[in-house]
Parts: structure tokens; C-alpha cells; sequence
């Protein structure tokens, strides 16, 4: 393993001791008032590295910044824009890189991100997604980078691909990377297959990690730099802004959308399970008012459900069975909290699928989706969640040995 040369502003024991011992009893970040009913207490808040800016803001004197954010990177309970907070503070803010989805969260899945000026600051904004990754005279213009993007919780979820590419071109130019760490929505968990070798390795599928890593942004850019994964096994000059009072047994629903088709907290808690639909031609709702929350296809033999996609903001262009009336499953009613990543629903659909030579439409990104080829081998050979389950244990054990090193948190178990 690499030596890792880290700077990071740790959560103090104190703070940490109280939210382990609230979330034990179910009472994290509350007290009891004088008439017995629980109350927020200021020493156990959840803080997340943005809302801190007493950390950050002193290390960004005298210096030119950029940016890598979206409409997630909000900054206290008023949830104001990180940009106009570093406006506010007279950082010298040059410009800010926009992930998939762009710097305001309004383009469609996989829809390029183009060059451009934020219409609400006039800040200028580039981009790393879509082929533009290289972006050298840009990075070249700046002394240290802000990354600050609410991730999911999935490997498929592509601005951890994003986060990485900026620790290259930090690393290549010789600059330094704050990262404001966020929750992790769901952080109680990790499982699926851990991706296999380079030949399976996308955007979608960009870090040798599980399914559902179980791990903040801060935390896998320490695992970026520690398992030497960034060109050459070089170390990105890092410091990591941690949140406060948080643990990864939190149950943590997002204070801001952080794409089109994740529009509330029961999206995000079945994406990791469904989003596997997308090597199908299955709908999952995109075009609905319930993406990630109904799954379907124009065959009564899906069940009684019923729903049409059409088009909404954000999910226009690729909508699976548009215009056509889907049968399946209606999940709108689940509990969020007790949703954990699940082959049910893609073994369930395969099984019904009258022609199954039909069902896995786009193979080659599924496979990367799974990061292997054989989940999808397997459910064609009609394994179940079981034995396909048994055959990725040892490389999750292994993964999850490997992720204990990097947690800067008390972990679920």
C-alpha cells in the first residue's frame, strides 16, 4: 500500500463518544427538555463539511479556488448555495466544474455538459463529464480545489468518477484538494459484487469497490490515495473536512434532490437495487412523477400496476416504455429506512419475461452497472439471490477488511 501523506481536521473524540452513544438509544442529535420531550442539543448537531466554515474558509486565504459542486453543495438549514457563501467571504473563487447533471442539477442522465457561465453568479463553469476530462490550463489557474458533491451511496452514481478525476489533475498540477465530506444516505450498508478487472471499468463503474460502498466521498478519497488507484500511485494533496456527529448507522435523507430521477428519499434507498434496470429496457419511472419507485414494462404478465411514462424535467430524452402503459410494481408505499440493496426485482422481472433473449438489451452496460460479467451470466443460468450472493462473499469480505482502514466514522456494525 502507498504511504498516505494526509492533512484532515478530525472530528473531535468528545463529539464523536456523544453520537455514538445517542444513536445507541435511538435519540442522536436530541435531548430531553425540562417537560420530558426530546430537543436538539448543540454538541450533537450533524454538521456536514460544508456547514463548517470556520474549518474551511481560513485555509482559502490568499488563494485562488475552484470549485467542483452542483445544487447539492448547500451550506447550513437555510440551504444557501457553497458558491455564494465563498462569494460572501471574498474568496477568490475562479471558476467551478459541473458533474454529470451540470453545476445547477437540470440535465438529463448521460446528456452532455457543456462549457459554460452560471447564469446566477456569472461564475464560469467547466466541466469534467461527457469527454471533457482533461482540463489542464483550467486547473493550472488555481492553487487549491473545493470538492463538495452529495454522493449516494452507489458505484454506478457518477460523482465519485468526477471527485477522481479532479484528485488526477490536483496530483498532476501540483494542487490541493479539499474535500467537504456529506453522508453517506446509505451508509448502513455494503454489498453487490465488487467490480472486476479494468475491462469492466466506466463511469459507471470507476473504482474497485462494492455495489453499495458504504463509504462518504471524504472516505473514498482516502482510499483513492491509499491504495495508490490515481496515475502512477501518486498521492493527491488531500484534506478532508469531516462531518460532525455523524456515524454510518444514520438513517440521513438529503436536504437537496441530487439528480432528476432521485427525487426523494425512497428513491434514493431502492436506486441501488433498480438502477441495475438500466442494461434493460425495463422502466424504473423515469418520466413519471415516481422515478425509482414504480418499476415496469408494456406486458400485463408484470402485474396489475399500471403507469405511462412521458416526459418530465430531466427525464426527456431517455425514458425506457415512453408513451406506452407499463405493468409492474407500485414501491411508493415502502418504508425508506428499511430498504437495502436487493436482487428481487431484476430476478422477479427476468423470470416473468415471456422471451428472455429480450430482457438484457444493452449486456455490455449492464455488466459494467454490476462490474462483472457474471451476475448477469448467473440470472440468465437462473440462480438465485442466494448462490449468486455466496459467489461475490469473498471478494466483499475482502473489500470490507480493505474499507476499514479509511473510515473516519463509527461504522453501522
Amino acid at each position: 500500500m502507498m504511504p498516505i501523506e494526509i492533512r484532515m481536521i478530525r472530528v473531535t473524540l468528545f463529539s464523536t463518544l456523544i453520537a455514538l452513544m445517542l444513536t445507541s438509544c435511538g435519540m442522536a442529535g436530541k435531548k430531553e427538555s425540562d417537560n420530558g420531550n426530546p430537543q436538539e442539543s448543540a454538541d450533537s448537531v450533524l454538521r456536514t463539511g460544508a456547514d463548517q466554515t470556520e474549518a474551511y474558509l481560513p485555509l482559502l486565504e490568499g488563494k485562488r479556488v475552484g470549485l467542483m459542486g452542483n445544487q447539492t453543495s448547500v451550506v447550513g438549514s437555510d440551504s444557501e448555495h457553497l458558491v455564494d457563501v465563498l462569494m460572501a467571504n471574498d474568496v477568490d473563487l475562479r471558476f467551478g466544474f459541473a458533474p454529470e447533471h451540470g453545476f445547477r442539477g437540470e440535465i438529463e442522465r448521460g446528456e452532455k455538459v457543456s462549457n459554460e457561465t452560471d447564469e446566477k453568479t456569472g461564475l464560469p463553469l467547466f466541466t469534467l463529464y461527457g469527454g471533457n476530462e482533461k482540463q489542464d490550463s483550467i486547473v493550472q489557474s488555481i492553487d487549491v480545489m473545493i470538492f463538495d458533491l452529495q454522493d449516494v451511496g452507489a458505484r454506478f452514481y457518477t460523482y465519485i468518477t468526477s471527485m477522481h478525476r479532479v484528485m488526477e489533475l490536483c496530483v498532476k498540477h501540483d494542487k490541493e484538494l479539499i474535500v467537504l465530506d456529506r453522508p453517506n444516505p446509505a451508509g448502513d450498508q455494503v454489498d453487490g459484487p465488487v467490480r472486476q478487472d479494468d475491462k469492466f471499468k466506466s463511469n459507471v463503474s470507476f473504482h474497485k469497490i462494492a455495489m453499495i460502498h458504504g463509504l462518504t466521498v471524504g472516505e473514498l478519497a482516502h482510499m483513492i490515495n491509499g491504495e495508490g488507484w490515481l496515475e502512477d500511485g501518486k498521492q493527491c494533496k488531500l484534506t478532508v473536512i469531516p462531518v460532525q456527529n455523524y456515524t454510518h448507522a444514520m438513517r440521513y435523507e438529503l436536504p437537496v434532490v441530487p439528480s432528476p430521477s432521485l427525487p426523494n428519499h425512497l428513491s434514493i434507498r431502492l436506486y441501488g437495487s433498480l438502477c441495475l434496470f438500466e442494461g434493460t429496457d425495463v422502466s424504473v419511472g423515469r418520466g413519471t412523477d415516481w422515478p425509482f419507485q414504480v418499476v415496469g414494462y408494456p406486458d400485463p404478465v408484470f402485474g396489475e400496476f399500471s403507469f405511462t411514462p412521458g416526459e418530465k424535467a430531466g427525464m426527456a430524452k431517455h425514458v425506457e416504455g415512453k408513451g406506452e402503459t407499463n405493468y409492474g410494481v407500485d414501491l411508493r408505499d415502502l418504508n425508506p429506512d428499511e430498504q437495502q440493496f436487493t436482487l428481487k426485482y431484476v430476478l422477479d422481472f427476468y423470470q416473468k419475461m415471456p422471451d428472455k433473449s429480450k430482457f438484457f438489451t444493452r449486456p455490455e452496460f449492464f455488466d459494467k452497472l454490476a462490474g462483472t460479467d457474471q451476475l448477469r451470466k448467473q440470472i440468465i443460468a437462473g440462480k438465485t439471490e442466494e448462490e449468486i450472493r455466496e459467489s461475490w462473499r469473498a471478494d466483499l469480505d475482502a473489500y470490507k477488511e480493505m474499507r476499514t482502514k479509511y473510515l473516519l466514522y463509527p461504522d453501522f456494525e
